[in-house]
């Protein structure tokens, strides 16, 4: 029961530190594109130099080499549209649509999988309409594209979700996250001269920018990294999902602590986050078994509760 306890506590901990990512983005000055390939390179350059990474990455076909690579790509689209969407409206709006992604799940991973539509996940995903309206209703009408971003950032997230699902268990969580962010990151070198950019595409951080993105890169995901592969052998994925599913709830409030952005959106934003959160939660106590959490920071790790 200990150790249940503290592996609870852990992921409340490591939820706390993926809810400042919000934060640390709309504090980065650095433009999306910048800042995701900052990321990207900091924590790929990191797990190179674990001998672990390199022996998965030996004992991994090319195949798989492959299919994690493509997956990589999704990843690098869902944080370049989920820091967009944070730079086009604020930390609070990223973070609640990041939400939806259960939504765009329950359509997602029947058609991948080639099973039938759960009704129960169709009704949750149904559920979150209204909230969405009542988020864009509450936000001044400059922030709106930010929501539009937000969104497609939230399918990327139900995408590479999935598709991590399906593959996971074929290597070692660390090998494979080195693998889709490098390709991420290679990826977002390729793309960045068909973005509209002022300048050059990818900034040098100045003093301020480069520790935040240290803290983003290390202290916002590859600790919690670390410390959700080890908690996550002690609690079930129907409790993991739970608990991260109150990611963006520590994003809001720390938004409204640290940056004050409730003074930026009314009432209507926090009933409308209030209606998509309940229909988020609602969907794992429709499923009480053991279901892998989608867990954007986590990437493939999280989609697995059986770790190595």
């Amino acid at each position: 029961m200990q150790s249940i306890n503290k592996a609870r506590l852990q992921i409340h901990f490591c939820v706390l530190l993926w809810g400042f990512t919000a934060i640390l983005g709309k504090l980065i000055t650095l433009p999306a594109l910048s800042l995701v390939w900052w990321r990207m390179l900091l924590v790929t350059g990191a797990l190179l130099m674990l001998p672990k990474v390199w022996r998965g990455l030996r004992a991994m076909s090319m195949r798989l080499r492959l299919a994690y690579a493509g997956i990589g790509v999704l990843v690098s689209l869902h944080w370049l549209t989920f820091y967009a969407a944070i730079k086009l409206a604020n930390a609070s709006v990223g973070a609640t649509c990041i939400a939806l992604g259960p939504a765009f799940l329950a359509f997602i991973e029947p058609w991948l999988t080639r099973r039938r539509f759960d009704p129960r996940e169709v009704l949750m995903a149904v559920a979150v309409v209204p909230g969405v309206a009542m988020v864009a209703g509450g936000v001044p009408g400059h922030m709106r594209l930010g929501i539009a971003v937000g969104v497609l950032s939230a399918l990327f997230v139900a995408l590479f979700g999935s598709l991590n699902k399906r593959l996971v268990e074929h290597g070692d969580p660390l090998t494979v996250t080195c693998i889709e962010l490098g390709t991420g990151a290679v990826f977002l070198t390729l793309l960045a001269p068909l973005l509209p950019h002022t300048g050059p595409a990818y900034q040098l951080p100045d003093t301020h920018d480069a520790l935040l993105l240290l803290l983003l890169a290390f202290g916002c995901t590859l600790l919690p990294f670390t410390l959700a592969l080890v908690a996550l052998r002690h609690i079930s994925a129907f409790a993991t999902q739970m608990i991260t599913n109150l990611e963006p709830v520590y994003a809001i409030v720390l938004a409204m602590l640290l940056l004050g952005e409730q003074r930026q959106l009314d009432m209507w934003f926090y009933a409308g986050v209030m209606v998509i959160l309940a229909a988020v939660f609602a969907h794992p106590l429709l499923h009480r078994k053991d279901q892998a959490p989608i867990q954007p920071e986590l990437l493939g790790a999280a989609e697995s509760h059986n770790l190595d």
